[in-house]
């Protein structure tokens, strides 16, 4: 029992005081959120430190490899991965919201009733401009904000290899990247004992203010949400640990994603969970280069949650509109259209995905009125979906740790 509680300790702790503070929200209400900015507290401080942890875990695993080749198989096996959970994750939900309608005619008048509460006008999306804004930025200041993330990845993988290629000029440098990671890890320590107290805070102010959010007529998509994503998240990551893992990969997986799984509901931000999530893929066993590198890269190109969430905005369109999606070629429109809105989701708390909502509607030709709509569901779903997006890059760097090892690597590590 001694060894059992100290093993768990810090997790009975932070689980603990997640409990406390929903049900404190659940007594207060919007009350609770009075204690928010203790929670912002927290997550300012994780936030502060996505930047430099991104660049140097990244370009210290790139520039520390010696072999090209494997390089290059982490990246490949890493974008296979991701494109193979990201469509799975878009076909089960699309089965899921397809047999059964997310809204009811009785809930139609009231749910449009918010058309004229709010709108926005739409912005021209020219998608190769887009592309090219989220790949680069004209100035070197605009890295060292999480509004460029995937900029900031692509030049974190650049900067690495052009060390690696350096040789033994570029030694004193990789060293000097490889310190600083390890400095960047002790800091998330730090911050990790602050971690009971913000994220209870932030769990009493969430719980709280939800019930004034979920009205009627979304409360069936909030609900169907919540279970298409459990049901995702127990039946295919328990399946892609047990392909790395077998049953020790399950027990690993299970055992050390709670901390991961905490964060990310409390501060609903994938890139905030980075830090978390990149220790508890090392506490499962998975090498450095490829969690920090998978983990960092799926804050941006992977999330499950938010595929999900957006094959869902689609059909609650399709069910307010009456859309008809009886060909194969509107199926496939909806899966595309989920997929490439996902890539516009940025990885920072509520309010990241007006874009990719923007999308949606410009593609599939609804008023723009109604953006509101779609804002309010992303807004309901945020939690989980950004527990898919979190937990889901740990599965799949654990598959990846499989093709790149071989199916002996938990045994290894």
């Amino acid at each position: 029992m001694k060894k059992y509680l100290k093993n768990y300790k810090n997790t009975i702790i932070l689980l603990t005081f997640v409990i406390i503070g929903g049900i404190c929200g659940l007594i207060f209400k919007e009350k609770a959120t009075v204690v928010k900015p203790l929670g912002d507290l927290f997550l300012n401080l994780l936030l502060v430190i996505i930047v430099p942890l991104i660049f140097f875990t990244i370009a210290s695993s790139i520039s520390k490899m010696r072999e090209p080749k494997r390089l290059s198989k982490i990246l490949i096996n890493i974008i296979i991965m991701f494109l193979i959970s990201s469509i799975i994750a878009v076909v089960f939900a699309f089965i899921s919201t397809n047999i059964t309608d997310l809204v009811k005619d009785r809930d139609t008048e009231q749910i449009r009733e918010i058309f004229a509460e709010s709108s926005e006008e739409a912005a021209d999306l020219n998608l190769l401009e887009r592309t090219v804004n989220v790949l680069s930025t004209n100035q070197f200041v605009n890295l060292l904000t999480t509004d460029n993330l995937i900029a900031l990845i692509v030049i974190s993988i650049l900067f690495g290899i052009a060390v690696n290629k350096s040789g033994e000029k570029g030694k004193k440098v990789a060293e000097l990247l490889d310190s600083f990671s390890e400095v960047m890890y002790k800091l998330i320590g730090i911050i990790m004992y602050y971690a009971p107290i913000g994220l209870g805070c932030y769990f009493a102010a969430l719980i709280g203010t939800l019930g004034s959010i979920i009205a009627v007529g979304f409360l069936k998509t909030f609900i169907m949400y919540l279970i298409v994503s459990l049901l995702f998240m127990f039946i295919f990551y328990t399946l892609y640990a047990f392909y790395s893992g077998g049953k020790k990969g399950i027990t690993a997986f299970w055992k050390n994603i709670i901390p991961a799984i905490l964060t990310s509901l409390g501060t609903c931000s994938s890139a905030a969970s980075v830090p978390v999530n990149i220790e508890c893929a090392k506490k499962i066993g998975i090498p450095n280069d490829v969690a920090e590198t998978t983990i960092s890269l799926g804050t941006s190109f992977h999330k499950d949650g938010s595929s999900i969430g957006s094959v869902f905005k689609i059909m609650f369109l399709v069910s307010l509109f009456g859309t008809s999606l009886n060909s194969a070629g509107s199926i496939f429109q909806v899966l595309g259209i989920a997929l490439i809105a996902t890539l516009l989701v940025t990885a920072v708390p509520i309010g990241g995905g007006t874009i990719s909502e923007m999308l949606i509607i410009t593609l599939l030709n609804y008023p723009i009125e109604a953006l509101p709509i779609l804002t309010i569901i992303a807004t309901i779903i945020d939690a989980p979906a950004t527990l898919l997006n979190v937990i889901g890059d740990t599965s799949c760097a654990m598959v990846v740790t499989r093709r790149v090892e071989g199916k002996n690597w938990l045994k290894k590590a």
